[in-house]
């Protein structure tokens, strides 16, 4: 048995899982309370989203007259995706059973389906709200994971493989090349969009209930009770991740790269610090930016994919390959 696929492997697997699952509330809830505080406000505290989805599951789900399996099949593939990307990730360890099924593609695949998958339940429900939030969540995601492909695909180019925990380690082994300018063009083109994959600003705003610029609101319209709390739940857990891909991609210092036990509390621990601070920084700066116009969104993802095939020539050029 390899040191990944022992017990201390599966004890990452879980511990990352765990994180994203218990962590997502509360830091969504840390970033709201950081907003509150820069705005003057006193805030609802760190612990109010896990209060708001307890109060949502003792709630009685209620389904659209007319949706069908697609409607009630979305928040739970939502979750369940998210958890696995959770796993395959490297967020707390590179050491785990399935990090060498973290390759790029798949973890993009996935992340594509939960929002495929929330998209078809706006179109299910048949309102107007839920196809137009459809419409723009389709026209986001399909200039945002291309971005995410190419920027990620810059930084696999000097370790030879998409495999995440790869890439991750290698990073670790040879900090200078996240200085380089392919690093930096890669950093600034996952930022942007990750921004666009959790619908923050200046994409989308995730507190607006404004018809003429919902996105990610206008399809979860139709949901209540335990449905919502997993559609709230899922889209946390996918903003904790992919800002725990970011700062595992760009910031790996602290990750558990041997299977030790103190390697991976040390990784847990680096890996909430990190992420925690990530968020904080985000929040802080959506109070001094403003939502795009929706007409200028697709510019500004193709300002980012630019810049992520600047990174992929450039460290291509670079790697001397």
């Amino acid at each position: 048995m390899s040191e990944g696929t022992g017990a201390s492997g599966l004890l990452a697997t879980a511990l990352q899982v765990a994180l994203v699952v218990a962590g997502a509330p509360l830091l969504t809830g840390v970033m709201r309370q950081v907003r509150a505080r820069l705005e003057g406000r006193a805030g609802a505290g760190v612990g109010q989203p896990w209060r708001d989805l307890r109060k949502q599951l003792r709630k009685q789900a209620i389904t659209p007259i007319g949706t069908g399996p697609a409607f009630r099949t979305a928040p739970v593939l939502l979750v369940a995706t998210t958890a696995v990307v959770a796993a395959l990730v490297p967020l707390a360890s590179t050491r785990t059973p399935v990090s060498g099924s973290s390759d790029l593609i798949v973890v993009v695949a996935l992340l594509a389906l939960g929002t495929v998958a929330l998209a078809l339940a706006g179109l299910d429900t048949g309102t107007a709200f839920g196809g137009m939030g459809a419409s723009r969540e389709m026209t986001i995601a399909a200039l945002v994971e291309p971005t995410i492909l190419l920027s990620v695909f810059a930084l696999s180019l000097p370790t030879g493989s998409t495999n995440l925990a790869a890439i991750v380690t290698g990073a670790v082994r040879d900090p200078a090349r996240l200085a380089s300018p392919a690093g930096l063009l890669a950093t600034a083109a996952l930022a942007v969009a990750v921004l666009a994959e959790t619908g923050r600003l200046p994409v989308d705003n995730p507190s607006t209930h404004l018809e003429l610029t919902m996105v990610h609101e206008a399809m979860v319209l139709e949901y209540a009770g335990p449905d919502l709390a997993l559609v709230e739940l899922g889209a946390q857990m996918r903003l904790t991740v992919l800002l725990g891909l970011l700062v595992s991609l760009f910031a790996p210092w602290g990750i558990a790269t041997t299977p030790s036990p103190g390697a991976l509390t040390l990784g847990a621990a680096t890996f909430v610090l990190k992420t925690t601070l990530l968020g904080s920084a985000l929040a802080a700066a959506e109070v001094f930016w403003a939502k795009l116009r929706l007409f200028r969104v697709p510019e500004l993802l193709a300002g980012s994919f630019l810049l992520s095939l600047l990174a992929v020539m450039t460290s291509y050029f670079l790697s001397g390959a």
